[in-house]
C-alpha cells in the first residue's frame, strides 16, 4: 500500500496528466484531422499521439514505469517485474473522437502487484472527472465534487453496451437479462464512460463480451471498485487483474 501523502501526490499528478493530455486532444477536435489504422487495424489520429506526450512527460517524473496504448511496450519479462506501474489510453474511444460525439476519455491508472489501485477518467468534452483511490470513488462537474455512486431514485435496471462494438454475444445476454428482469432499460455509450455509468450508479451492469485491453480497463476497474463494485473477468470469474503477459482481456461483466 502506499502512505497518504504519496498517494495524494501520485493521485495529483494523475489528474493534472489527464486534463492536460484533454487539452491536447480538444486543441484536434477542433480542426480538422487525418485517421490513419493501425496494424489492428483500429483508428489513430494526432491527438492520440499528442495527449501520450504530454501524459508520459508527467508520469515519468513519477519514476513509475508506464505501460501507454501509444507508447513504446517493455517486453513482459520486463514488466514482469514491475511492482508499480502507470497503464494509461491517452485517448479512450478514438472511433467516437472521429466521429465527433463527445463519448472519449483520457484514462490513467496506477496498478500494484496486478491490482488497480488508483484511477483517473477525464472526459474533455464535458469537463467531467471520474476518479477514485483508498478514499472512495468521486465526480467532478463545474468544481463540484460528488463521492459515487450518487443516489437515484429509479427503479427500472438499466444496462449500458458498447455504441462502436456491439456483439451477438451481448444480444443475447440482453434478453436474457429481459427474461429475468421483465423491461429493462438500454444505454449505448463510448468509451471508458460506460464503467463510469456503473460506478456512478446511473447503469446497473456493463456486459463486455467484445476485444479490450488493459488500457481500456485499468482506470476504471480501480474506479468501480472504490464505489462498491466490481469488474469480473468472465474467463476467471475473478476480479480482472493486470500487467499479464497477454494484454488483451477477457470479456467482463462491470455490476
Amino acid at each position: 500500500m502506499i502512505e497518504k501523502e504519496k498517494e495524494a501526490e501520485l493521485l495529483k499528478t494523475a489528474i493534472n496528466a489527464a486534463k492536460f493530455g484533454g487539452e491536447e486532444i480538444m486543441k484536434i477536435y477542433a480542426q480538422e484531422f487525418e485517421v490513419f489504422n493501425k496494424e489492428d487495424n483500429s483508428p489513430l489520429t494526432i491527438a492520440d499521439q499528442n495527449a501520450n506526450k504530454v501524459i508520459e512527460k508527467l508520469l515519468k517524473e513519477t519514476n513509475i514505469p508506464i505501460l501507454s496504448e501509444e507508447g513504446k511496450h517493455a517486453d513482459y519479462n520486463e514488466r514482469k517485474n514491475w511492482k508499480q506501474l502507470w497503464i494509461v489510453d491517452p485517448l479512450d474511444g478514438t472511433k467516437e473522437f472521429v466521429k465527433r460525439n463527445g463519448e472519449f476519455t483520457v484514462n490513467i491508472a496506477l496498478v500494484e502487484n496486478g491490482v488497480p489501485i488508483m484511477g483517473v477518467i477525464y472526459v474533455p468534452v464535458k469537463n467531467w472527472l471520474y476518479y477514485g483511490y483508498s478514499n472512495g470513488a468521486f465526480k467532478t462537474v463545474d468544481g463540484k465534487t460528488e463521492e459515487l455512486p450518487i443516489k437515484t431514485t429509479r427503479t427500472s435496471m438499466v444496462v449500458v453496451g458498447s455504441r462502436s462494438h456491439p456483439s451477438v454475444e451481448t444480444a443475447q445476454y440482453f434478453d436474457e437479462l429481459k427474461k429475468k428482469h421483465g423491461q429493462i432499460e438500454i444505454v449505448s455509450m463510448g468509451s471508458s464512460l460506460k464503467i463510469c455509468l456503473v460506478a456512478e450508479g446511473k447503469a446497473d451492469i456493463y456486459p463486455r463480451f467484445a476485444p479490450t485491453m488493459e488500457w481500456d480497463t485499468a482506470a476504471g476497474h480501480a474506479i468501480v471498485n472504490y464505489a462498491g463494485k466490481t469488474l469480473l473477468d468472465v474467463g476467471t470469474s475473478q476480479e480482472m487483474i493486470y500487467n499479464r503477459k497477454q494484454l488483451r482481456n477477457n470479456w467482463f461483466i462491470v455490476k
